[in-house]
């Protein structure tokens, strides 16, 4: 807990240091959010002329069905911060990014092959993971203080996870770890520039 008060403080330290009222924005990743009922929210400083830093994140609270009988869910919390350079100028444009991001999951009843492997939805899948990757997305203006934002990224993740039998949840199998290569994110957002 500790060094996540830590890591705060520091970030936060970090944003009011080098942050300006017209160089901040506000976003949410509608395909995230959309996609996996997962409430989110981003903001994104300004460093230079040509880079900002983005710190985002999003949290599931919530079973899918919620019974004893079916324990659907994708419980989670996600964190990310990106460093992106801007090919033409900050907050316009083209952009490359590197990011890094840590999340807690809780997830049952959810076909994701990619990254827990064929016949995933017949088990919970609970733990932990970090990684990182690079970025490349485009920022197109929709009027003075609002924009439209699409990115995806690459990269690698490390999972950390128990897994129970599924049908109630109670069996432990086992504890896991596994390498994941492949896509670390994917949004279109839609932001609000704060001036």
């Amino acid at each position: 807990m500790k060094i996540k008060s830590i890591f705060t403080i520091l970030i936060l330290t970090l944003l009011v240091s080098y942050s300006r009222a017209q160089d901040i924005a506000i976003k949410t990743n509608l395909l995230y959010g959309g996609y996996t009922y997962t409430p989110n929210l981003s903001i994104e400083v300004g460093l230079g002329k040509r880079s900002t830093l983005d710190l985002g994140g999003g949290y599931n609270p919530w079973n899918l069905d919620g019974t004893a009988e079916n324990n659907k869910k994708l419980v989670h919390w996600l964190g990310e911060i990106e460093y992106r350079y801007w090919l033409c100028q900050r907050f316009s444009g083209h952009f490359l990014g590197v990011h890094v991001l840590g999340s807690q999951y809780n997830i049952a009843q959810q076909d994701l092959p990619l990254i827990f492997g064929k016949g995933s939805k017949e088990y919970r899948f609970e733990g932990y993971g970090y990684g990182g990757g690079i970025s490349y997305g485009y920022n197109l203006f929709l009027g003075i203080r609002w924009s439209i934002e699409a990115n995806i990224g690459i990269g690698y993740a490390r999972l950390h996870y128990d897994k129970y039998k599924c049908q109630k949840c109670g069996e432990k199998t086992g504890t896991e770890s596994k390498n994941y290569f492949g896509p670390t994110k994917a949004g279109i957002s839609l932001i609000y520039y704060i001036k």
